[in-house]
């Protein structure tokens, strides 16, 4: 792609998302919405590949359709209130139809079914961008809105993510479907504590994007998409596979891992406002999840030294892609608990 045309369309993408993020009317924030999809749009079809053009088809049509319902209940929001501000959400049908609108954008269950099947059609990079920067401008509108939407809805999006995440990754041999299913549940993760503790739900996505760009970036720079090929990396690139290792296993949540600490604060607040059996639902479908991540490890280290490879040892190539933010992302995937309570300091 000329780079003069890839600057205008991330740039645009970083304009759409902080125009949602400044506005506190209802047009602007749907403007912002709009001119994201419209930038990742070009990115996602550049392959010129029949399953790239699929996807990108597939995703413009829901994100136009959930564009198309935020605008309505927008809409009829003003007509029963006369108001136009995000903070003034206050007519329950516009609440409950804004809040589908955006769970179809984000990809929360039961509105999911588009999410893996557009990643599996994308390339890392892009998929990368679709599951972490995408997720920025709908998580915004919702945390400024959450007070007011049906709390009932909230909790049933919330167990639902978590749980189809859980079990729609288990019988899957593809990476992105499983990080795709990933981005299900951990979303999921978010949307259930948002009522009680928005800071939480911070906390949870910024780790979130962190754990994801950790494992998107390992696989990039071992150019891996199937759990056969993870197989064989080994071989390749011993330091690599270890922290694409690690990093799956803090998204299943593993202590003494970053992704453990949302996981925890998250369960803490749910059994804090007496709701011991959604909590417990909550970490029972964590324990699925992790059982996919087990089996991705269990895949790379079926050829560690001193087993023997069945398969031809591969080159080691070496690579001509920018390594300081692989560095960068799984050292934080990796080692932030710790700096639990800080974190929870500047965030409350």
């Amino acid at each position: 792609m000329n780079p003069y045309v890839l600057a205008i369309l991330l740039s645009s993408l970083g304009l759409g998302t902080t125009l949602t993020f400044a506005s506190s009317h209802w047009l602007l924030a749907w403007m912002g919405l709009e001119i994201n999809t419209l930038a990742i749009t070009p990115l996602m079809a550049q392959h010129h590949h029949p399953r790239a053009v699929e996807a990108t088809t597939k995703y413009f049509l829901t994100q136009a359709t959930a564009a198309a319902m935020i605008l309505f209940a927008s809409t009829t929001n003003a007509w029963m209130t006369g108001e136009w501000s995000i903070n003034d959400l206050t007519n329950p049908i516009a609440s409950t139809m804004f809040m589908t609108a955006l769970a179809l954008k984000i990809g929360l269950a039961p509105m999911h079914f588009w999410l893996p099947e557009v990643l599996q059609g994308l390339d890392l990079t892009t998929g990368l961008i679709l599951s972490t920067w995408q997720k920025l401008a709908p998580f915004a509108l919702i945390i400024q809105t959450a007070q007011t939407i049906d709390p009932t809805l909230l909790t049933l999006l919330g167990a639902t993510s978590t749980l189809v995440g859980g079990w729609g990754g288990l019988n899957q041999t593809q990476l992105r479907k499983i990080l795709a299913y990933s981005s299900i549940a951990h979303m999921g993760w978010m949307i259930i504590v948002i009522q009680y503790a928005p800071q939480l739900t911070l906390i949870a996505l910024g780790t979130y994007i962190i754990m994801t760009s950790a494992a998107f970036l390992t696989l990039k720079t071992s150019f891996t998409t199937k759990i056969n090929t993870l197989a064989t990396t080994w071989s390749k690139n011993p330091i690599l596979t270890s922290a694409t290792a690690l990093a799956l296993l803090s998204l299943g949540g593993l202590p003494p891992l970053t992704g453990f600490m949302p996981k925890w604060l998250i369960l803490q607040e749910l059994t804090k406002q007496d709701l011991p059996i959604i909590a417990t639902v909550m970490a029972l479908a964590a324990l699925i999840s992790l059982y996919f991540y087990l089996r991705l490890c269990y895949a790379m280290t079926l050829t560690i030294s001193p087993n023997t490879t069945n398969s031809t040892t591969p080159w080691r190539i070496q690579t001509t892609q920018t390594l300081l933010p692989l560095a960068l992302f799984t050292t934080t995937a990796l080692g932030l608990l710790p700096m639990t309570p800080t974190i929870m300091m500047l965030t409350t």
